[in-house]
């Protein structure tokens, strides 16, 4: 068995997340381009992969302001479930989660992804109704999903503590067992890996700051930290930083950008078989491949760009994970992150044409980012070859929220995760 040194560890750590991880051309910026993405996480550079693979156009660029994996990408908590209320989400998520499955293979990269399942726990008589409706709303879509007794769910998943003497004692759970984990930022690496071999240039530390346009309003071209650019077609897949970019165009976008927190433990070795969620004490928890619990909580209350987040949201959920998992209560925590997150009024995203000729955008997924990834990218790119929305992804076009489709899906969705 071959040994390495302390120092070895180290350097093989950091060459793997600057070095043999990173197996693309990190290209220098062309005068022009058919199409142009803004956003080197796992939507676009997904989404460039896809233009390329699926509708042969390779003429394309990814803009990375920083690295790719840098962003929202790496600072997820890795969850993949599609087990939403509504018909159109309940469609756009288990197209996501069918990619998901066979991900690793297509891209030849080992994303992780482990269908470990995940719980989605009730604590009083409302939880259980409404948990109750979307197994059947599930299953009517051709969606697994299935209800679980409180012993049914401590048998699924042991650590987890049902005496009835609990501030929030467990009733039940729904279990989707096609749900699981993945790792974040592989999902960034393998995408682009694949999309590079395939022709298209990846720029990182590129920052877009301005967007030209003609003089009939159609896109022309950005403005970039690395010079000037030409494109007919502009992709905007930057979350967190979708309203600036936007507004560089002069398109205003019902987003509000919020702090949304996460923090993992110190590792140990295999303890917790699946992914357990809770609305009511706005608490989720898994266990990464490398051990670390993976803990979520809230986003904060007020909007910001900070990426720590506010101390007591994460102490709230802490309290609750201690409550549901008394084994864990001598855990240490190592790091806390708050990952900033674009939220529309009805946390739904929004895909599709803006009213700017040739700028289309991608945003608006709220917690909910990370599960839609291979999604996402597929039905984008399928709307920028095009220049016309796949029917999955139709229903999430900018102008419904004038007409008033898809409202609330925050509370249909169980978990705003």
């Amino acid at each position: 068995m071959q040994r390495f040194s302390a120092l070895a560890l180290v350097r093989h750590a950091l060459n793997g997340r600057n070095g043999w991880e990173r197996q693309w051309r990190d290209a220098e910026p062309k005068p022009a381009y058919d199409i142009v993405i803004v956003g080197g996480g796992g939507h676009g550079l997904g989404t460039a992969y896809y233009l390329a693979k699926k509708h042969q156009l390779r003429n394309v660029a990814v803009l990375e302001k920083g690295w790719i994996g840098g962003g929202n990408t790496g600072r997820n908590t890795t969850i993949i479930r599609s087990n939403y209320l509504f018909d159109e989400s309940a469609a756009l998520y288990d197209h996501a989660l069918r990619l998901w499955e066979s991900l690793s293979q297509e891209l030849n990269y080992n994303l992780m992804f482990s269908q470990r399942g995940v719980l989605m726990l009730a604590h009083n008589s409302h939880d259980e109704q409404v948990i109750r409706r979307h197994v059947h709303a599930n299953r009517l879509n051709g969606v697994d999903n299935e209800w679980l007794s409180a012993s049914a769910a401590k048998q699924f998943c042991p650590p987890l503590n049902i005496s009835p003497g609990l501030r929030h004692p467990v009733q039940g759970a729904a279990l989707q067992r096609r749900a699981g984990t993945a790792r974040h930022d592989a999902v960034a690496w393998g995408y682009a890996r694949a999309a590079s071999a395939l022709g298209v240039d990846i720029v990182q530390n590129c920052e877009v700051t301005g967007i030209s346009r003609d003089a009939t309003g159609r896109i022309s071209g950005v403005q970039t930290t690395r010079g000037a650019i030409r494109t007919r077609r502009l992709g905007i897949v930057a979350a967190g930083n979708t309203s600036v970019l936007m507004a560089m165009a002069g398109q205003r976008l019902p987003l509000e950008s919020y702090p949304l927190q996460a923090l993992v433990s110190e590792p140990v070795k295999p303890a917790f078989p699946c992914v357990v969620m809770s609305n009511t004490i706005h608490a989720y928890i898994s266990q990464s491949d490398k051990g670390e619990f993976v803990i979520g909580a809230g986003t904060d209350s007020y909007i910001s760009y900070s990426q720590r987040g506010a101390l007591h949201v994460s102490m709230h959920t802490l309290e609750a994970v201690c409550e549901l998992f008394p084994i864990f209560r001598r855990m240490r925590m190592l790091r806390a992150w708050g990952g900033i997150v674009d939220v529309t009024p009805d946390r739904s995203p929004i895909i599709g044409k803006t009213g700017i000729p040739g700028l289309y955008v991608n945003c608006g997924w709220g917690t909910g980012g990370f599960k839609a990834t291979p999604g996402s990218a597929d039905l984008f790119a399928w709307t920028l070859a095009k220049e016309e929305p796949h029917p999955i992804n139709a229903p999430f076009s900018l102008d419904r929220f004038g007409s008033g489709r898809l409202i609330d899906e925050a509370a249909a969705a169980a978990v705003a995760h």
